[in-house]
């Protein structure tokens, strides 16, 4: 895979360094891969591009993520970023098109800096798919044309009542009329006609219970400051890819509820399967607050 770069980087030798990496080239394809591997995929490339362009290659790198964050209806993330004796964050947001790393970095902390170069980026609201069901005039046309078609139709396919038994009322002797029949008992569905069956509902999510050791991917939650020692119990609902779509905690302190949520909602697991098909499950991830001395 081939990934173009564009690279806009403000520094000095003592000052913070600014910069704002674009990458583009993996396309937005769920039937190929996730949003989430996409996503992992332009940070593992952002990982092998951006430290050297701001330091040697053999500086240590080292990012932890916070949060998720969201952007315009664009998925997003928050990571503390560490290269070398710089120290910062990196807020990434990928689009269909696109990703972006607006990295904020300097020798002392400056979160008022940060927060002002951030405030500074400007990203589109995300457009909504067109639904993929909508019928065009065309295709309705085309529709009712098929079906004034099939109604004339049979008048002219009907097998030919043999010689001699026009008029004949003896139900023994007469030819059967389909289109006659149905008008006698039209409460009765004609036996030539094909049912199709009804649709079936789309399945609601399963009780998968705890889901900690199901989990591939559950990354922790970002301790807050101040006292932080208990467990938080969070109510997940898992995609049929594996992804968390919804997060709200049920239980344990509250000033630790979004933490957790946070690092529920970046959480990943495999695809449950039912029948053979992929569904939602419902359950449960436990985080266990311990602050250590």
């Amino acid at each position: 895979m081939e990934l173009n770069a564009r690279l806009y980087l403000a520094t000095s030798s003592a000052g913070p360094v600014l910069s704002i990496v674009s990458l583009s080239g993996i396309k937005s394809n769920p039937a190929q891969y996730t949003e989430f591997a996409r996503f992992n995929s332009y940070v593992d490339a952002f990982k092998n591009f951006f430290p050297a362009k701001v330091r040697s290659k053999e500086t240590l790198t080292k990012m932890t993520l916070v949060s998720s964050r969201p952007f315009h209806g664009h998925t997003g993330r928050t990571y503390k970023l560490t290269i070398g004796d710089l120290s910062g964050s990196l807020n990434a947001f990928v689009t269909k098109k696109r990703f972006y790393a607006i990295v904020s970095l300097n020798t002392k902390k400056d979160e008022a800096l940060e927060e002002k170069f951030l405030s500074s980026f400007v990203l589109p609201e995300r457009q909504a798919d067109p639904p993929k069901t909508a019928a065009t005039a065309a295709d309705v046309n085309a529709n009712a044309a098929n079906q004034q078609n099939q109604v004339q139709q049979p008048e002219t396919e009907l097998p030919a009542t043999p010689a001699g038994t026009e008029g004949n009322t003896d139900p023994n002797t007469a030819t059967p009329n389909a289109a006659n029949n149905q008008q006698q008992n039209p409460g009765q569905p004609n036996q030539n006609q094909q049912q199709n069956p009804a649709d079936p509902k789309k399945r609601g999510p399963i009780a998968g219970g705890m889901l900690n050791a199901k989990a591939i991917y559950l990354p922790l939650p970002e301790v807050p400051p101040g006292e932080a020692n208990g467990v938080v119990l969070v109510q997940v609902l898992v995609d049929e890819q594996g992804g968390v779509i919804d997060a709200r905690p049920v239980s344990g302190p509250q000033h630790l509820h979004a933490a957790a949520v946070n690092a529920a909602r970046l959480a990943r697991f495999n695809p449950t399967m039912l029948m053979g098909e992929p569904v939602k499950v419902s359950g449960t991830l436990s985080y266990n607050f311990v602050r250590s001395n």
